[in-house]
């Protein structure tokens, strides 16, 4: 497994969560990384990406000013601290690497790893 998703959970409306994603991929610093979520009765949507370039960040309007994605590049690793939860934000939420840089579209990312679940009850 390239990438594996961690940290998910149920918590209550305005909690929070950070998810973690472990790569195994190599040179992972020249990888932009991304969150994306699904959703029931939804398709999959972008949520939050963190560049290799400079390290810019692009989130979703849905999730701005909520959510912060990290990495960690000694490590391998991704993160996505979530705060002031709402039922909507409910979902899985896998970790996605690219090797594009600004990348923010599914058909961007060629890596993919496997979700972990969000519940956030009302």
């Amino acid at each position: 497994v390239q990438l594996q998703a961690s940290g998910g959970g149920l918590v209550q409306a305005g909690g929070s969560l950070r998810l973690s994603c472990a790569a195994s991929i190599g040179r992972f610093n020249l990888y932009t990384v991304a969150w994306f979520r699904l959703r029931p009765g939804k398709e999959r949507e972008f949520v939050a990406a963190k560049d290799y370039r400079g390290g810019s960040t692009y989130y979703s309007d849905s999730v701005k000013g909520r959510f912060t994605i990290s990495r960690d590049n000694a490590k391998n690793m991704v993160y996505l601290q979530m705060n002031s939860l709402k039922p909507e934000d409910t979902g899985v939420y896998s970790c996605a690497t690219s090797p594009r840089s600004r990348a923010r579209h599914r058909y961007e990312f060629d890596t993919w790893g496997l979700g972990t679940q969000v519940t956030v009850s009302s």
